[in-house]
């Protein structure tokens, strides 16, 4: 008898392994590693993952699988085997390993279907079970003879397909399609037969004498100029048909992509591709580090690899920040690549993820562009993984399976033995420390195409500007050069750390500043809506007319938001046209796309926002970068503020010069003189990489020590100090003297959305019992975590945001 091994959807420590399950004869050779199962749990009927088949049991009795949710698998075997790497890694729970690779779609409840997927005539038996149907109830079909080892068959021939239909949202696109239902003979006949004052059914049927093919009863309608009253007599006569057709949902479907050609590579690209594509022809894995200066062109050495890999008919998988997939990332690889690439990132919705996905795992595609979760594309045959702008901290997932994007392009990269590149103009240090031991192969790009030269920037001392008398955001020499470029018609970049109108709402009388009554942070005030709204619990207020401490009238707001450059900027200077683009301005799908295009098209002078115009914008015309309030991030309490300054300055200030026009950047701060700021007003990576790691070596943080961070929230205050305080002891206990426990102490943020958090970290080289230890707290605590409303343990081996 054959046994399914099955990870059940149960996130539990309890539960954190494989359950075993017989497998009914009707099932036999349709279960397969990969597929989701419903399975008996307790009481309850559950959806598990198969992830093994064996032949033997350690128990007598075992409970029956019922139901199979997938004919296909949906998980590759490589794919269970990375779930099982990421579980030991992050110590999260197997099943949410598994979860994490799927679209949505998958994870939701739903009904299945089955969809005919050929205009031919289908196999008898199943054309007995369809009965003349394009789509049936797959609930249906179990009624009927037809095994599920057929139905497999069938599906694998191409006859049908299995669908999901989300508990009745919809999750494919189907249009009404009406054709002839008879030879021209009968058409002919049926026409005669029509009653003299039917005209509008009259000119329906000429139309498919003269046009024999199906057409979208949308389309019929509006070309015929006529209505679906018309219609329906012929329908139910059976001298048409209507029936229902998919149309994958392609979210570039309405544009048509230009094909381009691969450039000549200068003579440095020449030099970084050879090493990458000798390892594709070896088919041997090895991690390059591509560090290229900004607009050195690393995104053509991507591409000719990728063109390289297509070509042995292996696949690829490209990774770009979330934010940095902007339309015209997207259309250099669809004008390159055409229809050969499935994207996916977070602006599609649920539906065109999941078509996207079903793309990838068709085989209908051999290059998936897309943001973090795009690492774990179903394919079977890698040849390259590609992680652009790698430094990037949103290739870390901060919830649940804390997973890092790069380890597993290469742990990936190891199972189909190819090459990974890493590229950014500013690495990880981490990374860069990783390149220069010689773990990863460093290949260096040091010009800008067409030899541009990096433009030059120049910093501003905003304290001398205040001496002066000059009190507004923009110093004297920016608000010149901004006139200067509007008058010359060129384009100004200016970009700001944060969001909103100011930051914070304070009394002048008694210094009363207007918190989060669930958190501990200031609440921030927006304009437009005249409220002030936490950004973690979501907590919103309206805009106080006095202060709530001592009633005086003086409350103003502090800080600077984009809303309120923009208003300044209108005040200094009337006639730039300015386009402010933040999470309030492109909350809508597609105000992205559409804010930029109009940039790209000079309907604006000044593009003003936040993080998200720092990284890969390609517009010829700008010629000037302004950054304002440069030292933000600085004083936040993170050891890697500095090098998070460092990259943001050295990305934003690329964005200018880009094409023929020399740039200029002026970054405008309140400490000119720190390390970070000045280099990279220099772009001198290797300075800031040295300078940088003798003070993390001085103060023991990565790359010379590991971390890891446990995070414990509770509602009650004195809970969470005992608990976390229990973890210290146990830690100090139990690991070598080499590692440092530190805390137990309040978080950053010490109160969230009415939960206190408290934190402690583990600084080691070397701990080889760290998880075990992990795992016994976890376990120990079990219950108390299970409770409503109860005890939060995260842990996090790769800390990226401490606050």
């Amino acid at each position: 008898m054959t046994i399914a091994k099955v990870i059940v959807d149960v996130p539990s420590q309890n539960t954190n392994r494989p359950f075993d399950y017989g497998i009914p004869p009707q099932f036999s050779g349709v279960v397969q590693p990969g597929v989701r199962v419903i399975i008996p749990f307790g009481p309850r009927k559950i959806m598990g993952y198969v992830v093994s088949l064996t032949d033997k049991s350690d128990f007598d009795k075992i409970k029956d699988i019922v139901d199979v949710l997938d004919i296909t698998p949906i998980l590759t075997t490589e794919l269970l085997q990375i779930g099982k790497w990421l579980s030991n890694q992050t110590l999260s729970f197997y099943i949410s390993c598994l979860q994490v690779m799927l679209p949505q779609v998958l994870k939701a409840k739903y009904r299945k279907e089955l969809w005919k997927t050929t205009e031919e005539a289908l196999p008898e038996e199943l054309a007995l079970v369809f009965a003349g149907r394009d789509v049936m109830d797959y609930e249906e079909f179990e009624q009927s003879e037809v095994t599920y080892q057929k139905l497999r068959k069938f599906v694998d021939e191409g006859w049908i397909d299995v669908h999901y239909e989300v508990k009745s949202r919809e999750t494919r696109r189907t249009t009404s399609m009406i054709e002839s239902n008879k030879d021209i003979i009968e058409l002919e006949e049926s026409l005669v037969d029509l009653p003299k004052q039917a005209n509008k059914q009259r000119v329906i049927v000429e139309h498919f004498l003269e046009y024999e093919q199906p057409v979208p009863k949308k389309q019929l309608l509006t070309t015929l100029n006529t209505t679906a009253a018309a219609l329906k007599p012929l329908i139910e006569k059976g001298i048409l048909r209507e029936y229902k057709q998919e149309i994958l949902r392609d979210p570039y479907g309405h544009r048509s992509f230009e094909r381009t050609q691969p450039f000549p590579l200068t003579a440095e690209q020449q030099t970084a591709i050879e090493p990458v594509l000798a390892t594709i022809e070896r088919k041997e894995h090895d991690v390059f580090l591509l560090h290229g200066v900004t607009g050195s062109g690393k995104t053509e050495v991507y591409l000719q690899s990728i063109q390289r890999v297509i070509d042995d008919e292996q696949e690829a998988i490209m990774l770009v920040p979330e934010i940095a997939l902007t339309p015209q990332m997207v259309e250099r690889f669809k004008g390159r690549f055409g229809s050969n690439v499935a994207v996916l990132h977070s602006a599609l919705s649920a539906g065109e993820k999941y078509d996207e996905w079903r793309k990838i795992q068709r085989k209908e595609v051999q290059v998936v562009v897309g943001a973090r979760s795009a690492i774990f594309a179903p394919f079977t045959n890698i040849g390259i993984i590609i992680i652009d702008e790698e430094h990037e901290s949103s290739y870390k997932q901060e919830d649940r399976t804390r997973y890092h994007a790069r380890d597993v392009a290469v742990e990936r990269g190891k199972i189909h033995s190819c090459p990974i590149i890493l590229g950014s103009a500013t690495p990880a240090l981490e990374t860069y420390a990783r390149a220069v031991k010689g773990n990863y192969h460093l290949l260096t790009l040091s010009k800008r195409m067409n030899d541009a030269t990096m433009p030059k920037a120049e910093l501003i001392d905003m304290r001398d500007e205040l001496h002066d008398g000059n009190r507004s955001m923009f110093s004297r020499v920016l608000k010149e050069k901004i006139e200067d470029r509007i008058a010359k018609g060129e384009q100004v970049v200016l970009f700001l750390n944060r969001r909103g109108y100011a930051t914070f709402v304070m009394c002048r009388d008694c210094g009363h500043v207007k918190e989060c009554p669930h958190c501990d942070i200031a609440l921030t005030y927006h304009r437009r809506q005249e409220r002030l709204k936490c950004h973690y619990c979501s907590h919103e207020e309206p805009m106080p007319n006095q202060c709530p401490e001592c009633e005086s009238k003086t409350i103003r707001y502090f800080g600077t938001g984009t809303q309120k450059v923009e208003e300044a900027l209108q005040q200094l200077i009337p006639e730039a046209r300015v386009i402010r683009m933040d999470v309030d301005t492109t909350r809508r799908k597609g105000a992205h796309e559409r804010l930029l295009n109009q940039f790209g098209e000079k309907q604006a002078d000044v593009l003003l926002g936040t993080q998200m115009i720092a990284k890969g914008l390609d517009f010829g015309n700008v010629t000037l970068v302004g950054v304002l309030a440069a030292d933000s991030l600085l004083n936040l309490p993170d050891f890697r503020a500095s090098e998070k300054t460092f990259q943001l300055l050295t990305q934003v200030s690329g964005r200018a010069g880009r094409h023929n026009l020399p740039g200029e950047v002026i970054v405008q701060t309140y400490t000119p003189e720190h390390y970070s700021i000045q280099l990279s007003s220099e772009y001198n990576y290797e300075a800031f990489f040295a300078e940088e790691m003798k003070l993390r070596k001085a103060f023991r943080y990565p790359p010379y020590y590991f971390l890891t961070l446990f995070t414990v929230s509770h509602p009650n205050q004195l809970k969470v100090q005992e608990v976390t305080q229990k973890i210290v002891q146990f830690m100090r206990q139990k690991l070598t003297d080499e590692a440092d426990v530190l805390g137990p102490t309040p978080s950053a943020l010490t109160r969230i959305n009415d939960r206190y958090r408290y934190q402690c970290m583990v600084k080691y080289k070397k701990e080889p019992e760290q998880r075990k230890l992990v795992q016994r707290i976890l376990h120990y605590y079990e219950d108390e975590m299970k409770q409503e409303n109860g005890l939060q343990i995260t842990v996090d081996f790769q800390p990226y945001q401490l606050m």
